[in-house]
C-alpha cells in the first residue's frame, strides 16, 4: 500500500531545484503571518491549465488561506507541444507541471480518478464515458477531506462552459456541495472523514455581470474582488506570481507574461449562503473559530510583531510556545493538524536546518543494499540537537544525540538493506488498467493525491528548545551536470530486469516476416536468464527464446526475433517475458525526462500490438516535417516506407526525390522557418509531388496560406470516435487507391475522429472527402480536403492520425497509405 504526503504535498522539487529549498527571511515572515489565518478554499475544474492561477496566488499569498485545486483529470487527453507522449504518459508530465505551478502559487494539488479521454462537447457524453458515481464520490471525498469554507468553480455546469469536461466539473462540484454534508451519501468514506458543509459555492465568471446568465441565475448576486495587488514582502504582484505559475504548463505552450496593475475578478453565487461583499462573508478566519484558540492567536500576533528580518532564529522561542499551545488543542481538527505542520516547518526554516539523503545511484532493486549519504547542517546560532536518524531498511533508530555546530556539515554515509517487499516505483494510479474512463484505485485514502510518496525515506528527529520534532524526507539522487549544475532525480525501486519492445505496433501488410527488437536491461549486476516472446497461436517467432547474461547494472542486450504472421488478417499482442531463477518479469521501463520536471519513470507491461492487415503502399520514400511531436514517422516505417525527417537543411535540398511529404501536427504553428519554404513546397506539389498536411490550429500560424488554394481553418471537431463517416466522394482516388476504403476502416478509432477541421475553403479546387458529426450537431465536412495542383496532389486532414496510428488502428493505416500513395493513382 502506498503512503502519501498529507499537508506537506510539495516536498518534491524540479530537476533544477534543491530538494530542501531554504526560504528567504521575507518568505518566513509571510508564513508566520499565515499562521494567524484559519480558512480554506477549494477551486474545482477539469484539467491542468483550467485553474485561475491568479486567483490561487491571491488566495494563498494575500488572503493567506489554505488553498487547494482539484483537477478532475491529469490532462491525459490533450496534445503535447514538447514531445511525442500521449495518453497517460502526457498525464504524468502534466501532473508534475501542476505540482511545479503549485510550488509557485502556494496552493495544494489534488486529482480525482477521472481519465481525460479527450475533447467532449457535452456533459452527457462526459458522464457516459466516466463512471459518474465514482467521480462524484471523489469530489465529495475531497470536500470532506479538505473541509473548504468556500468552493470556487472555473466554469458553469452547462454548455456555456464549452468543453464537456468543463461543464461536468462544475456540475459535480455543485452536486458534491450538498452530498458532502449528507451522512447517507457515500457512507463508506465516513470511516476516514466526517461530513462537511461548505458555506458557499461560487462561479469565478469570465466577465463582469456575465450577461448570458441561465434563468436560474438571474437573481443571484455577483461580487467583485481586486486580486492584482502587489505583495511587498514577496517583492511580486499576484499577477506576476500567477504568470510564473501558469508558465509551468510547458507541454501546452502556456508561457505567460505577467499583467501588472489592477485586476478584478467576478464571482456569481451558485449554492449555499450568498456573499454580499467578499468570498468569506460570515466565515470567521481567526482563531476564535476554534475553542481555546485565542491564546494561540495572541502568541502568533506577538511573533509577527517581533519578527526580525535579519535574524529569523530569534522567532524560534515564540514558535515553540505556539507549538506547545497547539498540542493542547484538538489534535483531530484539520486546522490544528495543518498549523502544527506549518509551525514545525517554520522552526526548521528559522533554525536554518537543511537535511537530505542521497543514494549513490538513482535506482535499486527491492531486497538489495543501497549506499546512502545522510547530510545535516544547521545555519543559525540557535541550539539544535540531532537526536536520531532512521532510514528505510533500518530496524531501529540510530541514536545520535549530536549537538549541531553552526554552519558545519554533518555527513553520515550508511548502507541500507532495502526491504524485499518494496513496490516498484510505478505511479499509483497506473498500477491497474483504466476501466470506463476511471483509474482503478483500490484504497479510498489514496484518492486525491497527486503522486506517490516514495517508500524510501529517512526520518530525522531533532530536539529544539526542549521539544522534539520529527521530519521525514524521501531519498533523492543528485548529480552535477556541467551545463546545468546540481540536478535532482527521484530515487526509484525497479524490477530485477526489464524487457522493452522497441515499437508499440508492428504492421504486417503481407505474409513477409518482420523483425521485433526487444531490449533486456539489468537493474542490478550479474543477471542472467531467458527471454521468451509470448505470441498467440498462428504467429511464429524465431528463435522461440534467447539467453541473456548481463554483468553490469543498466547493461542492455538487444535481441531480434523474426515474427511471421498467420495467413488471414488478425490483430494480436506480443509480450516480452524474462525468466530469472524461475521468476517471470514482464515490465518495460520508460523514463520521461524534461528539464522543467523531475524525471518520471514508468514500468508498463512489456507488450506491443501485432496486426496482419491488407494494406498496400506505393509511396516508399517519404519526407516528414516534424511538428509538435507525434509518432506518425514510426507508423510510416511500419508500412515499409523510408522516412527522412526534414528540417531547414533538408528542405533546402531537392524535394523531388520524395514520393510524398507529410507535415506533422501543428508544424505550421510551431516552426517559423516553414514560411521560408512554403513556396518551394507548393512547387513540389505543382511538379507532381504529394503533400499531406496534418491538423493546424487556427491563429498563430507561422504560414498564412498552408495550401495551394485558400483554406480557412476552424475549431470544429468530431469527438465521438464511433461517429459515422459519410463518403462524399466515393470515387476519389484517396478512397480507392491502392486500398479500397470502407466503413470498416473507421472501426476501432480511439478518442476522436478528428480536430481543427477546415471551416471554409476554395470549393472550386478542394473537394471534401468526408462528412461526420457528433450527436445533435450539424454535419462537418472539413475533416479532409483534397486538391489537384498542377501535376500533384495536396491533402489537408484533421483526422487524428497522430493518435490512431500509434494505437495500431488498422483502418487508419490503410487510409493514410492511400493519402501518401495517391500520386500513383491512374
Amino acid at each position: 500500500m502506498h503512503r502519501f504526503f498529507t499537508f506537506a504535498l510539495v516536498l518534491f522539487a524540479t530537476r533544477l531545484f534543491a530538494q530542501t529549498p531554504a526560504l528567504s527571511s521575507s518568505e518566513i515572515f509571510q508564513n508566520i503571518k499565515k499562521l494567524n489565518v484559519l480558512g480554506s478554499v477549494l477551486y474545482i475544474a477539469a484539467h491542468p491549465d483550467d485553474e485561475n492561477t491568479l486567483m490561487l496566488s491571491y488566495l494563498s499569498k494575500d488572503q493567506l488561506v489554505r488553498t487547494g485545486y482539484l483537477s478532475l483529470t491529469r490532462g491525459d487527453g490533450g496534445q503535447n507541444l514538447i514531445g511525442a507522449e500521449q495518453g497517460y504518459n502526457i498525464g504524468v508530465i502534466r501532473t508534475q507541471e501542476l505540482l511545479a505551478a503549485r510550488r509557485i502559487d502556494g496552493a495544494q494539488q489534488f486529482f480525482s480518478r477521472a481519465y481525460d479521454f479527450g475533447f467532449s462537447k457535452t456533459r452527457d457524453e462526459t458522464l457516459h464515458f466516466w463512471d459518474r458515481e465514482k467521480v462524484l464520490g471523489d469530489v465529495v471525498w475531497m470536500i470532506r477531506k479538505f473541509q473548504p469554507d468556500v468552493i470556487i468553480t472555473r466554469f458553469p455546469p452547462d454548455p456555456r462552459a464549452g468543453h464537456g469536461h468543463h461543464q461536468t466539473s462544475a456540475y459535480l462540484a455543485e452536486e458534491g456541495f450538498g452530498l458532502a454534508a449528507d451522512p447517507k451519501a457515500y457512507p463508506d468514506q465516513l470511516k476516514f472523514v466526517k461530513t462537511w458543509q461548505t458555506r458557499r459555492l461560487v462561479w469565478n465568471t469570465f466577465t463582469p455581470g456575465f450577461t448570458n446568465k441561465a434563468p436560474s441565475e438571474e437573481k443571484n448576486p455577483f461580487i467583485s474582488i481586486e486580486i492584482g495587488g502587489y505583495n511587498p514582502v514577496l517583492g511580486k504582484s499576484y499577477t506576476e506570481i500567477a504568470a510564473l505559475s501558469r508558465s509551468q504548463h510547458r507541454s501546452q505552450g502556456f508561457g505567460s507574461a505577467p499583467h501588472r496593475g489592477d485586476r478584478i475578478d467576478y464571482f456569481l453565487h451558485k449554492v449555499g449562503t450568498p456573499a454580499e461583499k467578499g468570498l468569506f462573508d460570515g466565515v470567521d478566519l481567526s482563531w476564535k473559530r476554534l475553542k481555546g484558540g485565542e491564546k494561540v492567536q495572541a502568541l502568533i500576533t506577538a511573533a509577527i510583531k517581533n519578527y526580525s528580518v535579519n535574524k529569523p532564529s530569534a522567532s524560534i522561542p515564540e514558535l515553540l510556545k505556539i507549538n506547545v499551545e497547539l498540542n493542547n488543542l484538538d489534535s483531530a481538527n484539520i486546522y490544528i493538524k495543518a498549523k502544527k505542520e506549518e509551525v514545525k516547518d517554520l522552526i526548521q526554516q528559522c533554525a536554518g536546518l537543511w537535511f537530505e539523503t542521497n543514494p549513490n545511484d538513482f535506482s535499486a532493486v527491492a531486497g538489495d543494499e543501497a549506499r546512502i549519504n545522510i547530510s545535516v547542517v544547521k545555519r543559525s546560532d540557535y541550539p539544535v540537537k540531532l537526536v536520531s536518524l532512521h532510514w528505510t531498511g533500518k530496524t531501529a533508530d540510530s541514536v545520535m544525540n549530536l549537538a549541531l555546530n553552526s554552519n558545519e556539515m554533518n555527513a553520515f554515509p550508511k548502507r541500507a538493506k532495502l526491504p524485499a517487499n518494496l513496490p516498484t516505483s510505478q505511479p499509483y494510479w497506473l498500477e491497474k488498467s483504466i476501466e470506463r474512463g476511471i483509474f482503478q484505485i483500490d484504497n479510498q485514502q489514496d484518492i486525491g493525491f497527486p503522486e506517490n510518496r516514495p517508500d524510501t525515506k529517512t526520518r530525522y528527529t531533532f530536539e529544539i528548545g526542549g521539544q522534539k520534532f520529527v521530519f521525514e524526507k524521501p531519498w533523492v539522487y543528485k548529480f552535477v551536470d556541467p551545463a546545468e549544475g546540481e540536478i535532482y532525480r527521484p530515487f526509484e525501486i525497479r524490477p530485477l530486469v526489464t524487457t522493452t519492445i522497441t515499437e508499440p505496433v508492428f504492421i504486417f501488410p503481407s505474409m513477409e516476416a518482420k523483425t521485433v527488437n526487444i531490449i533486456v536491461e539489468a537493474q542490478r549486476g550479474n543477471v542472467k536468464g531467458t527471454l521468451k516472446p509470448q505470441i498467440p497461436t498462428g504467429w511464429k517467432a524465431v528463435p522461440e527464446s534467447a539467453e541473456f547474461n548481463l554483468t553490469n547494472k543498466y547493461q542492455q542486450q538487444y535481441f531480434s526475433f523474426i515474427i511471421t504472421p498467420p495467413a488471414g488478417n488478425q490483430e494480436a499482442a506480443i509480450k516480452a517475458v524474462a525468466v530469472v531463477d524461475g521468476q517471470q518479469y514482464d515490465k518495460s521501463v520508460k523514463t520521461i525526462a524534461y528539464q522543467h520536471i523531475p524525471s518520471q519513470t514508468l514500468f508498463p507491461e512489456s507488450s506491443a500490438k501485432l496486426a496482419k492487415i491488407d494494406v498496400q503502399t506505393t509511396a516508399r520514400n517519404i519526407g516528414y516535417i516534424a511538428g509538435a511531436g507525434d509518432d506518425v514517422p514510426t507508423a510510416l516505417r511500419q508500412m515499409d516506407c523510408q522516412v527522412t525527417m526534414l528540417n531547414e537543411a533538408g528542405l533546402s535540398k531537392d524535394l523531388n526525390v520524395y514520393d510524398a511529404i507529410v507535415v506533422g501536427v501543428r508544424a505550421y504553428n510551431t516552426e517559423a522557418y516553414l514560411n521560408n519554404y512554403q513556396a518551394k513546397l507548393m512547387d513540389y506539389v505543382k511538379n507532381g509531388g504529394t503533400m499531406v498536411v496534418q491538423y493546424t490550429i487556427p491563429g498563430g500560424q507561422k504560414v498564412k496560406e498552408i495550401g495551394p488554394y485558400p483554406i480557412q481553418l476552424g475549431r470544429e471537431r468530431v469527438t465521438e470516435e464511433d461517429a459515422e463517416m459519410h463518403f462524399l466522394q466515393p470515387e476519389n482516388p484517396v478512397l480507392n487507391y491502392p486500398n479500397k476504403i470502407t466503413q470498416k476502416d473507421f472501426e476501432g478509432w480511439v478518442q476522436e475522429r478528428g480536430l481543427y477541421f477546415a471551416q471554409d475553403w476554395d470549393k472550386k479546387n478542394y473537394v471534401a472527402l468526408f462528412s461526420a458529426h457528433d450527436k445533435d450537431e450539424p454535419a462537418r465536412e472539413g475533416s479532409t480536403l483534397y486538391a489537384q495542383y498542377g501535376k500533384g496532389h495536396y491533402i489537408y486532414t484533421g483526422l487524428s492520425f497522430f493518435r490512431e496510428l500509434p494505437a495500431g488502428v488498422t483502418g487508419a493505416y490503410r487510409l493514410f497509405a492511400n493519402m501518401i500513395s495517391v500520386g500513383g493513382a491512374k
